[in-house]
């Protein structure tokens, strides 16, 4: 049980459907020469190299907590790229020179507090510097919706220690007012629903197995972890029904703003 919770695999089940956000959020990247960078949560690096090439001499550290993906993204480092096995909080907060440009895709939610930790964030971007932030709000969606009222029964509760599934993301109003109080006034703040059509409601659990399941499923042992998954199906196919082909709509917020200089 515990150990390293992620699974590149099943995380990059489906890899084309999680890089259309990618694909939004890069594009509002203004280029600026000599960039220094980090990519919190970078995953197995794929997109940290993909980051490097949005701006001329750009130098980025991938930054992750997972040894199971940074060995993938070993492989990667070079030309402007390494990466760095931490926890993000603690990059945030230790001591160093501001970064011209984070960057990061579908991570953040996981860290709590965000009124906290935001402002901390911001502190750590240099004068003219950029942040790009994208992150999944799917929280009330019938997957979510299935998970949080499954990890709530009294049963699962026990063997999980009482672990709950919590929305960390705020309003996107709110980071917008956290943004301007941080000194970024050029910003650009949406909510967009990606629509998937996956082959069926089966599809959902395997999706969500790659994510929010994760944590939950760390902490049990390979008996637990498979009828923790056959309860989690049973509640999704019982609200939503087994449909073939499923639409699996995903709401995900996207941030991008410039620090006045």
């Amino acid at each position: 049980m515990g150990g390293d919770r992620w699974d590149p695999d099943q995380y990059g089940r489906f890899r084309a459907e999680r890089e259309a956000p990618f694909l939004d959020l890069a594009a509002l990247i203004r280029p600026r020469p000599g960039v220094r960078a980090v990519d919190l949560g970078c995953g197995t690096g794929e997109l940290t190299v993909r980051v490097r090439g949005l701006t001329p001499g750009c130098r980025v550290t991938g930054v992750d907590a997972s040894p199971a993906m940074l060995a993938r993204a070993a492989t990667l480092s070079g030309d402007g790229v390494d990466f760095r096995l931490a926890r993000i909080e603690d990059v945030v907060d230790e001591p160093g020179p501001p970064w011209d440009l984070v960057f990061s895709h579908a991570a953040l939610h996981w860290i709590p507090g965000h009124e906290d930790f935001f402002p901390r964030l911001l502190a750590r971007v240099a004068p003219g510097g950029q942040v790009a932030i994208q992150m999944p709000d799917n929280f009330a969606a019938p997957s979510h919706e299935a998970l949080r009222s499954l990890v709530a029964e009294p049963a699962w509760a026990a063997r999980l220690g009482g672990a709950e599934a919590r929305r960390e993301v705020l309003s996107i109003e709110r980071y917008a007012e956290l943004l301007v109080q941080a000194g970024f006034a050029e910003q650009a703040c949406s909510a967009r629903i990606y629509a998937h059509v996956l082959e069926s409601t089966s599809a959902i659990v395997e999706w969500v197995k790659g994510t929010a399941l994760t944590p939950f499923l760390s902490l049990l042992d390979d008996v637990g972890k498979a009828a923790f998954v056959a309860d989690y199906r049973e509640r999704l196919l019982a609200t939503t029904g087994d449909r073939r082909p499923c639409f699996f709509p995903f709401r995900r917020v996207l941030i991008w703003a410039e620090r006045a200089r």
